[in-house]
């Protein structure tokens, strides 16, 4: 097969705003998965609800478009009745970090064999531009109009925390770094967390000061820090700048994990 032979031609035009990232994060999946060589008939693609969530429908295998925040219950339930199967969840940050959080801290404690891919947008932007467990302090949505009050989740921290075998985060002006760290993870036992900061236009950039999907993407260039450089400022009694959005790898472990094909 070919990078392109994994989309659904009927499906396209996909509906995604002008400018959004969701389709990067898309691409560079599809490109992992593609290197691998897997049999499209042993994959399963599978979402919950929001903009991320629609991904599955543009992809040639079979996929679940299943309920708010329940994605990583049925990709639970699909890996461990046949877990021969490559299962891959996509995700966003309000699908998984609110409704679905519960259920993310247990798939990462009893370290599933799944791949996940959250693309963290900060808000929700699906239903409105309300703000989600993501949305930095400052941030402005529907519903913090004076800006977010509440610090921000770290969703990889807390996956690592939680007992996830690979932790890793990128953004979308990264998409050769993350095309490699979703390679790492679909490839690696135990679940995979790979996070990706995403631009969103719509529902963030505009109410945030970003006038063009270009600003974005220069800040997700010009605020990201490899963690190792980051935890080296530390180290030496400094101050990382407040949002700074910390890549990389976070941690690549071998505990024991449900649903590995031995």
């Amino acid at each position: 097969m070919t990078f392109l032979e994994w989309f659904r031609a009927d499906r396209l035009p996909h509906i995604y705003c002008t400018g959004c990232g969701n389709g990067t994060v898309i691409n560079c999946t599809l490109s992992a998965v593609d290197e691998l060589g897997w049999d499209p008939d042993r994959c399963v693609f599978i979402s919950g609800i929001g903009c991320s969530s629609r991904a599955p429908g543009y992809i040639i295998t079979d996929s679940l478009h299943t309920t708010h925040g329940r994605a990583l219950a049925f990709a639970t339930g699909v890996k461990m009745a046949d877990p021969t199967l490559h299962v891959v969840v996509f995700t966003g940050d309000g699908d998984l970090a609110a409704i679905g959080g519960n259920h993310f801290i247990h798939a990462c404690r009893r370290n599933i064999d799944l791949t996940v891919v959250c693309m963290n947008n900060q808000i929700y932007g699906m239903t409105g531009g309300q703000g989600s467990p993501t949305t930095p302090v400052g941030g402005i949505s529907t519903t913090t109009p004076y800006g977010s009050a509440e610090p921000a989740f770290d969703l990889c921290a807390l996956a690592v925390a939680a007992g996830a075998n690979y932790v890793t985060r990128w953004t979308t002006y990264h998409v050769k770094e993350l095309t490699k760290a979703v390679h790492a993870g679909l490839t690696h036992p135990g679940l995979s967390f790979i996070e990706v900061f995403v631009q969103c236009p719509t529902n963030y950039g505009r109410r945030n000061r970003f006038k063009q999907v270009s600003d974005q993407i220069e800040f997700l260039k010009t605020h990201s820090m490899i963690r190792q450089k980051a935890e080296r400022i530390r180290g030496e009694g400094g101050q990382v700048k407040d949002g700074t959005i910390e890549i990389g790898e976070f941690v690549k472990r071998s505990r024991p994990a449900m649903g590995v094909v031995k």
